[in-house]
């Protein structure tokens, strides 16, 4: 199962899409504050299952937003983008050597946004959660409950010593 993953970027917030197996599939661009970054990861869920655009082939058919574009980048690579209705870029993937590997990418972004869970790996929320786990660990123990005292049982004789008797030892036959 995916996730998005949330973290801290140079100028903002970005999130990765990863798959199960710990791959990043696609980033996000990077956005101003946390909640612009859930509403970019809100729109890869809702654009996730749109058509592809192979840009790479000479006179390919353009499609109307929102979709995926396969594209070579100046290196010569295979890269897809996501793009929302509105044309923007919301993930874009990494470099892949063949079609192939690009259209596996799309799958995965299909496949993993539906049903990915967001871990929020932001500085604020590690800062957050430590504050939580303090104050949990500081807590003050709850107090035992006082102790019934024990039910009274009859009174005990007190002991006395009785001489122990030797038996005779007994002679060797």
């Amino acid at each position: 199962m995916g996730k998005f993953v949330i973290s801290d970027a140079k100028n903002g917030i970005k999130f990765n899409l990863v798959a199960g197996n710990g791959e990043i599939i696609a980033t996000s661009q990077v956005y101003s504050t946390k909640a612009t970054a859930k509403k970019g990861i809100a729109s890869i869920i809702k654009n996730a299952d749109v058509p592809v655009e192979d840009q790479t082939v000479k006179g390919f058919k353009a499609l109307p937003n929102p979709k995926f574009e396969v594209y070579k980048d100046k290196k010569g690579e295979i890269r897809f983008r996501l793009k929302s209705s509105n044309g923007q870029i919301i993930a874009t993937s990494e470099g892949y050597k063949d079609m192939a590997g690009a259209m596996n990418g799309v799958k995965s972004v299909k496949k993993n946004a539906a049903d990915a869970k967001i871990v929020d790996e932001t500085e604020a929320a590690k800062k957050t959660t430590a504050k939580a786990a303090t104050k949990v660990a500081t807590k003050p123990a709850a107090k035992a409950p006082a102790k019934k005292p024990a039910a009274k049982t009859a009174a005990k004789k007190p002991a006395t010593k009785v001489a122990a008797k030797k038996a005779p030892a007994k002679k060797a036959k």
